[in-house]
């Protein structure tokens, strides 16, 4: 089989990247340079060293609405990459973040005539605490997430899909779930699961033969400039509609966690622990960390253990048919190239 070409790079355009500090916004931003767009990023803290690729730089937190709603001055497209992510925080840092933020795109996008926001939501937006095999984008939204951040991602992908083709100024959106983001320069997934098996503080929740998406980051990529250039096409248009985005290669996951501990040396997890004891154990540290306002996020919550336990993988038919979207960098491919990568690692 061939191997599948990039997305076709449109003409350049004036392109404002949300969260360009972050894993997906930062390899997002390389690729619009390379294509020739002129490129805003949007982050908290001074990055000079993404200054110096030539990205005109606009430091703000998200839940400082008029900076945010300025940032989209004289863009064509935004993505909208950022969010405050985690398992843990109060339900009003992420609402500021994550629900009023992303208001203040829309309204951006809105008051400066942009023509379309392609914003970055998650598959978590739809947890219920079962099973989720195979199941398309007709899944409705979770409902009493026991997490802040699924919470207010939903209320916010539900505001982008709204913002749709509404005047004034008939700005297009489009909103993608991609499942469990991973690859080379990986600072999250990967590092953290390494980090736990050396700790010894990773246990098999469940009976370890579910199965779950995930999505290398290149693949991401691809998704967020293919539902760009879909957003123009006059037939199965994606305009107002969210996706499911994954590799479409649901792995059973603890075996593909220890597949990635011996390929880096780290010694297989063979302690178990069941679902019933892992949310108990979640919930009493859930309600320990909210009395003794304990730093950092508790190493186990009822959500992370369902999500550890559980099947969570996704029928991608949807995006395959509207965004020609094609998994270009095939699971084995990725941990090929992750290997590679880690071998020259000092």
């Amino acid at each position: 089989m061939p191997p599948i070409p990039e997305p076709p790079a449109l003409p350049p355009r004036r392109v404002l990247v949300t969260g360009v500090s972050g894993f997906v916004g930062l390899k997002l931003a390389k690729r619009l340079l390379a294509q020739g767009c002129q490129v805003r990023g949007l982050c908290r803290k001074p990055r000079p060293d993404i200054e110096a690729l030539g990205i005109e730089m606009t430091y703000a937190d998200l839940a400082d609405a008029p900076a945010i709603r300025s940032a989209c001055q004289g863009m064509d497209i935004v993505f909208h990459v950022a969010a405050k992510v985690g398992i843990w925080g109060t339900l009003q840092d992420f609402q500021k973040a994550n629900v009023e933020g992303t208001q203040a795109i829309i309204n951006g996008c809105r008051d400066f005539s942009v023509k379309k926001l392609v914003y970055t939501s998650t598959p978590s937006v739809v947890f219920n605490d079962r099973n989720i095999a195979g199941h398309d984008e007709s899944l409705p939204y979770g409902e009493n997430i026991p997490c802040p951040y699924p919470t207010t991602k939903a209320i916010a992908e539900k505001a982008v899909l709204a913002a749709h083709d509404q005047p004034p100024g008939h700005l297009k959106t489009v909103a993608l779930r991609p499942h469990l983001i991973w690859g080379n320069d990986d600072p999250n997934l990967v590092p953290r699961v390494l980090e736990r098996a050396r700790a010894g503080r990773l246990r098999i929740v469940g009976d370890g033969q579910n199965r779950v998406d995930l999505t290398h980051v290149e693949n991401v990529v691809d998704a967020h400039l293919l539902a760009e250039i879909a957003l123009d096409r006059p037939q199965n248009n994606p305009g107002g509609k969210a996706y499911f985005i994954s590799n479409g290669e649901p792995v059973v996951l603890w075996d593909w966690i220890n597949q990635l501990l011996t390929d880096h040396g780290v010694s297989k997890i063979h302690r178990r622990i069941s679902l019933a004891n892992a949310r108990r154990l979640g919930s009493v540290m859930e309600f320990l960390w909210t009395l003794l306002r304990l730093k950092g996020e508790p190493p186990m919550t009822r959500f992370v253990a369902s999500e550890l336990a559980k099947d969570h993988w996704f029928d991608i038919s949807a995006a395959r048919r509207d965004l020609d979207y094609h998994p270009r960098i095939t699971m084995a491919q990725g941990m090929t190239q992750l290997l590679a990568n880690h071998a020259h690692t000092p």
